[in-house]
């Protein structure tokens, strides 16, 4: 993990469910309102699957279905208002308007899937995890963001 005064990076290498769990309950833990964690990565490498693991440790429980269709699944958490994003299929960063993107920071934090077609509309400060397919269910993640995640994933960092 490296860090400077207002970033840092850090690679974990998941090799497991239960690791994803982990690494999804630790970003639960970190999550405030306004937060943005942006979820990059193929087809297949895990975007939403963690997805779901930062929702369960919040206290989800039931159906959580990919927004893949709908764009967008709102879930009320004991603790925060978390909206799942999913932006395969926007073709225009105007459409996040429709979708009311900048209110769902106002009033709880955004799980995205796809970011870089949000654009501009990406906050500086989100929170970026690339995952990738490393060979079978093993999947290395590149984390970076703002200076204040860090602590969260050093901790983690410990136990992969």
């Amino acid at each position: 993990m490296t860090t400077d005064s207002q970033r840092f990076t850090a690679s974990l290498r998941l090799e497991s469910l239960e690791e994803t769990a982990r690494l999804g309950a630790r970003i639960a833990g970190g999550l405030a309102q306004g937060d943005v964690v942006a979820l990059r990565g193929d087809l297949g490498a895990g975007k939403t699957a963690l997805a779901r693991t930062i929702l369960q440790a919040l206290g989800v429980t039931g159906s959580m279905p990919s927004p893949t269709f709908t764009l967008v699944q709102s879930y009320e958490t004991p603790r925060l208002l978390v909206h799942h994003y999913d932006l395969y299929r926007i073709e225009d960063v105007r459409e996040l308007e429709e979708l009311g993107f900048e209110d769902s920071l106002s009033d709880g934090a955004a799980l995205i899937e796809w970011p870089e077609r949000a654009g501009a509309a990406l906050p500086d400060d989100a929170l970026h995890l690339t995952l990738t397919i490393a060979e079978g269910d093993v999947r290395q993640v590149a984390i970076a963001g703002p200076h204040r995640w860090a602590a969260v994933f050093h901790e983690l960092a410990k136990d992969f």
